[in-house]
């Protein structure tokens, strides 16, 4: 099952033949679609460009490996020199650089006749993938909220709401001071912990009625931006 189907019975020379390519290209086209839409199941955000990339990527990979006779060592290399045209174009998150690692893999595996290994590879991947996607795995859990809060540039801000911090949160942090209005005000943001999220509206009066009525401003932390 898992034998290249171009390779014949005790050697390991690849023999190309119209019947194994067709075989070969047949499987990179049906896995590459699987692969799209895997990572379409596993991402919210995605492009029809990138996911009509991860399916024939497999295909492509295919045929540079077959052009160089199996010859892993060469077809890396031309696939690594056709690689730098990605640095001329945005760069991606690092699930849109596992899923074209994933999709080049799979070329490797067709291009070499390893249809079966392509297959299983595939099945494992893009289960481990769904799975880790949908369940709350590698997920950072952010306690509290956000709070920014507009005051007048004579105010001094130290301290300045700890008596209505200590009431209503279990923790308040201030995270930055910025400058705003051609620096006639400044934005203070916190990062808080209610200890009752029905006491948010008491907790913002009392402090409107200290910077006198200016913007408040709570919600939920901003995600970051996704990384490597």
């Amino acid at each position: 099952m898992l034998d290249s189907i171009l390779t014949e019975a005790g050697s390991s020379a690849i023999t190309l033949t119209t019947t194994g390519m067709l075989a070969c290209s047949l499987a990179s086209v049906l896995l590459g679609l699987a692969i799209a839409v895997c990572y379409m199941v596993c991402s919210s955000k995605y492009t029809k460009n990138f996911v009509i990339t991860l399916a024939i990527l497999p295909i492509l990979v295919q045929a540079v490996i077959m052009l160089v006779n199996g010859n892993l060592g060469v077809g890396v290399a031309i696939l690594g020199a056709f690689s730098l045209v990605r640095f001329r174009s945005i760069a991606g998150t690092s699930r849109e650089i596992g899923a074209v690692f994933f999709s080049m893999a799979v070329g490797l595996a067709t291009g070499m006749g390893y249809i079966g290994y392509g297959v299983v590879i595939t099945a494992i991947v893009a289960v481990l993938m769904i799975v880790l996607s949908k369940t709350s795995f590698g997920e950072k859990k952010e306690v509290g909220k956000q709070l920014k809060v507009t005051i007048p540039e004579n105010l001094n801000y130290a301290g300045m709401f700890d008596d209505i911090f200590e009431k209503y949160t279990s923790e308040a942090k201030l995270e930055k001071v910025k400058t705003t209005n051609l620096g006639s005000m400044f934005e203070l943001t916190y990062l808080i912990g209610l200890k009752d999220e029905n006491s948010e509206k008491e907790m913002i009066d009392e402090i409107r009625t200290r910077n006198g009525n200016l913007t408040i401003t709570c919600g939920q932390i901003a995600k970051p931006v996704e990384e490597l």
